[in-house]
């Protein structure tokens, strides 16, 4: 497979400083070496350039940093967009979530030209759910799986093409655990799947991925995953934008990601919110690069 690495250094979205250097964490901890070992061949692609938080302007405190984080969206969609063209796999470095509006609509608008539907496997803590009007921080972080079913601002619900980039019939999400009351009712408006920490622990992870993949599966030619390494608990990945006490074990993340190797599903993949300045000597980057090893084919035996 031919793996495409494209560092997004972002943290406009989030309202702590430091994910802007989580592709520079992960590219340390020896990402391309570790998948070129697994038999793949990576091309390194850069990072998408961003402006300083320094240089800009909040804009309207609900959206905080939107004009920019719209801007930098479009490139990422253009750039995911050229990768997924060739063929190749796209793998996204953040940064925050907000990130992932660029690259699931660029997944979305490569699949309407060729008639085909996406699913999106959403690995959090949050729901990212909400809109400028439900939002208690402003933080576009926790707005991105809105904007992608097209609610929210009109610069980010446009990018890649208008309307809705998928079908909440086919998103799912796993390892939730922290939801705004907004973000409650709109999942459940939209009937989007949602497997907590709660279900996790009940019926553990092997049983909740079968369920997961074959939503995401169902007509669906392309599947995007979207993994928020705060969907880890903070004992496992302490170096994360918004740590949540109570996630996924070790094992278990790994185990997920495995079954998503199995599954042979997985079309484009993103990793976020790693964030170096919380870390301890980037175990956590360290942690990603494992984790992305396994949905990439690395196994015990």
């Amino acid at each position: 497979m031919i793996i495409h690495l494209l560092g997004v250094p972002m943290d406009l979205g989030s309202g702590r400083r430091g994910v802007d250097m989580g592709p520079s964490a992960i590219r340390i901890a020896g990402l391309a070496d570790r998948l070129t070992e697994l038999g793949h061949k990576v091309v390194d692609e850069g990072d998408v350039g961003i402006r300083n938080m320094e240089a800009l302007r909040v804009g309207d405190v609900r959206a905080r940093y939107l004009a920019e984080i719209a801007r930098a969206s479009r490139l990422v969609c253009t750039k995911v967009e050229r990768i997924v063209a060739k063929g190749h796999f796209p793998l996204v470095l953040g940064g925050d979530h907000s990130i992932s509006v660029g690259t699931v609509s660029a997944i979305a608008a490569a699949a309407r030209r060729e008639g085909k539907r996406v699913g999106l496997l959403w690995v959090d803590a949050h729901g990212d759910i909400n809109t400028p009007e439900t939002s208690p921080s402003g933080n576009i972080h926790g707005m991105p799986v809105a904007a992608l079913l097209g609610e929210g601002p009109d610069e980010l619900t446009s990018i890649g093409g208008a309307g809705p980039k998928v079908d909440p019939r086919n998103v799912t999400m796993v390892a939730i655990r922290s939801l705004d009351e907004g973000e409650k009712v709109r999942l459940k408006r939209y009937g989007v799947a949602v497997h907590t920490m709660s279900e996790v622990d009940r019926l553990g992870i092997e049983e909740v991925m079968k369920v997961a993949l074959a939503r995401v599966a169902d007509g669906t030619d392309r599947v995007h995953v979207s993994f928020d390494l705060d969907a880890v608990d903070p004992t496992v990945a302490p170096g994360v934008g918004t740590p949540v006490k109570g996630g996924l074990a070790y094992r278990e993340a790994h185990l997920l990601m495995e079954m998503l190797s199995d599954s042979g599903l997985m079309t484009s993949l993103e990793v976020v919110e790693a964030n170096p300045i919380l870390d301890d000597r980037n175990a956590s980057a360290v942690f990603a690069v494992e984790l992305v090893q396994s949905a990439f084919g690395k196994r015990i035996l």
